[in-house]
């Protein structure tokens, strides 16, 4: 089996974490720009990390045989910073030409602050116009409420929920996005977000339609091989092959397009020939 870890922060992890991955077969994936644990006073701090993960971390991930894309927008917790606020949204739209962008994200709400309503806002706008999916941040604490908000202001703007996953999803809210129309993206940690064992659960419940599955791995207790882990549980608890296969690979290519990830054909014919 072979895996698109469609939500990993890969800036975070140090190169033999790439070989274990690698390892475990993951081939390809989605680094969101977020918050790196430490506020950004200038504008220019961002501007240099979304080259960094657009430039070098693509190299370093293609160094270990991993394809690397990003998304790129302004994290909900430092759209209430107002040193950096309004001059990272200006800057977007150049980097939302980059090859390298699958979509716009994470963006969202963390406090569910008015400032983070009007940077979500202006990003969904900005996603509309240049056609390019939304990677939805929902908030850790109230998350049912943020989620909903989340929901109903895309739904204001008349965004495609197709075109719109919202993250880091739990037992409280999946049903919720996916009643809406909305991607449903699934973040599984050792011991917070949801663990293995919940999103087996969740997978039972709601198959394959519309479910995206990823580790974030970020600064913090994390794991970068959630993705097979919890494929392996899966098939353990006797899911079928060709519906994980679906979860883990078919479905971040389907959400952020096969034109715009442009895979090597190689990757193509394998996951084709593992279905």
């Amino acid at each position: 089996m072979i895996y698109i870890d469609p939500h990993i922060h890969c800036i975070s992890r140090v190169t033999d974490d790439y070989d274990a991955m690698y390892l475990h077969g993951v081939r390809a994936v989605v680094e969101p720009s977020f918050w790196l644990g430490q506020p950004r006073t200038t504008p220019g701090t961002f501007r240099d990390y979304f080259l960094m993960i657009l430039e070098w971390e693509r190299e370093r991930a293609a160094s270990h045989g991993i394809e690397h894309r990003c998304t790129i927008g302004l994290n909900p917790k430092e759209a209430n910073d107002s040193r950096v606020a309004e001059p990272v949204l200006e800057m977007l739209p150049e980097f939302l030409q980059h090859e390298g962008v699958l979509a716009v994200g994470e963006l969202g709400y963390d406090a569910i602050t008015e400032a983070e309503e009007k940077a979500y806002i202006a990003q969904a706008k900005m996603a509309i116009e240049h056609d390019l999916p939304i990677l939805v941040h929902t908030p850790h604490r109230d998350k049912a409420r943020g989620t909903q908000r989340s929901i109903d202001v895309l739904k204001d703007l008349g965004a495609n929920p197709d075109t719109v996953v919202i993250d880091h999803s739990t037992e409280e809210t999946t049903k919720m996005i996916l009643d809406a129309g909305f991607w449903a993206g699934h973040t599984v940690y050792p011991n917070t977000k949801l663990t293995p064992e919940r999103f087996v659960n969740l997978f039972f419940d709601f198959g394959t339609e519309k479910m995206l599955l990823n580790s974030s791995a970020d600064w913090g207790e994390a794991d970068p091989l959630n993705v097979p882990k919890t494929a392996a549980l899966l098939e353990k608890r006797g899911a079928e092959r060709e519906a994980i296969q679906k979860l883990v690979w078919d479905n971040p290519v389907q959400f952020f397009g096969a034109d715009r990830w442009n895979l090597p054909d190689s990757l193509a014919a394998e996951a084709a020939a593992l279905a």
